[in-house]
């Protein structure tokens, strides 16, 4: 395991479709440790392969609800989204330091594929349902600044313009 380096906005990268992981093999397996490690390591709650510079559609998710403890997923896709939406504060550890409040779904249901290969259902509500619609997101090259209302964005501009002048990461 190891900490990989976190790719910073405005880097391009992080605007890219991430590709389809076409067999889960130990590269794979060793890309989701080396996640857990960089956004543990980062103090984080969710990160998609693509913030590590990894354009495979991974996502690894670590929260203090039952179940969901360690959550890796290849290939995810949100197959259902809930009309009723609720705003809560987001940010992201390729945007440092900038946090604003985005409305999502409230529940989500979500498929992908474990790390041992078995092809998962996950109906998520709330935190879960924001952090897997946050990091799907990241690998169709979305980021949450994207999701934000006008007063959101004009909040926001001055330190999205600080970040654009740092050399991207």
């Amino acid at each position: 395991m190891k900490v990989e380096d976190i790719v910073k906005y405005p880097n391009p990268f992080l605007r890219k479709n991430a590709e389809q992981v076409e067999e889960i093999d130990e590269n794979t397996r060793a890309l989701i440790k080396d996640m857990f490690a960089t956004m543990e390591e980062a103090g984080g709650i969710g990160l998609a392969a693509p913030q590590v510079g990894v354009s495979k559609r991974v996502i690894t998710i670590s929260l203090n609800e039952k179940k969901f403890n360690r959550l890796a997923l290849v290939n995810p896709v949100i197959e259902y989204s809930s009309n009723e939406s609720e705003v809560m504060e987001e940010g992201c550890l390729s945007i440092p330091g900038v946090n604003a409040d985005v409305s999502r779904p409230v529940r989500v249901v979500v498929k992908g594929t474990t790390r041992t290969g078995r092809v998962v259902e996950i109906t998520a509500e709330h935190l879960l349902a924001r952090v897997l619609q946050h990091e799907i997101d990241h690998l169709n090259g979305v980021l949450f600044i994207d999701r934000v209302n006008e007063r959101e964005k004009s909040r926001i501009q001055e330190d999205l313009q600080v970040l654009q002048k740092q050399p991207a990461g």
